[in-house]
């Protein structure tokens, strides 16, 4: 079974990198201690590590751990869906810098993943409609050129930081307030 298309399901505008995006090769730093994807503080996270690519791509990789486990021996759908997430969300984040959440999120799990392997996932913005941001990405299998295991589309929505402030756990906010060294500091542009 394959996702349905087209991809983007609308007619869209490209999406332009930020002028100040990095050059491709640049390690990416967590965008929060506590985010289940790439967060350094959560122990059985994904820890997922992404790079700049080539054009309007960021890669990414993390290694299937057994706290990642769904049938024994194999990763979690979940957390296989999880890794597609925080891999497109980051394409969003560092190559438009625009805060958006997800809106839509479609897998395509082509082959089972399992414990101890590293998923090379390959994410790319696919255009821009109004505050519609799409995304896709491939995953492969140990190898950036390995065998395709995912695939993954996404839609994700420009959101005014407002956003996080109103809607966050009271507690981990003031935890910024008090350390802000737990999220990662970048200029955003604000299209309203």
């Amino acid at each position: 079974m394959s996702l349905p298309q087209p991809w983007p399901p609308v007619a869209t505008e490209p999406a332009p990198t930020h002028p100040e995006v990095p050059p491709p090769g640049t390690t990416l730093p967590q965008h929060y201690a506590y985010c289940f994807g790439c967060g350094d503080e959560q122990e059985h996270g994904l820890h997922l590590r992404t790079t700049i690519g080539e054009g309007h791509t960021i890669l990414g990789r993390f290694t299937v751990t057994e706290a990642h486990q769904g049938a024994p021996g194999l990763a979690h759908g979940g957390l296989l869906a999880c890794a597609f997430d925080e891999a497109l969300g980051s394409a969003v984040g560092h190559l438009l810098r625009r805060p958006a959440v997800t809106g839509r999120l479609e897998t395509d799990f082509r082959r089972p993943v399992p414990v101890g392997s590293t998923l090379y996932i390959a994410a790319r913005l696919d255009g821009i409609a109004g505050r519609k941001i799409y995304t896709s990405a491939n995953g492969r299998l140990d190898d950036p050129e390995g065998p395709l295991a995912l695939r993954a589309r996404a839609l994700f929505v420009t959101v005014d930081f407002s956003h996080f402030t109103t809607h966050g756990r009271k507690q981990d906010l003031e935890a910024v307030a008090r350390d802000p060294s737990l999220v990662r500091r970048r200029r955003y542009d604000i299209n309203p």
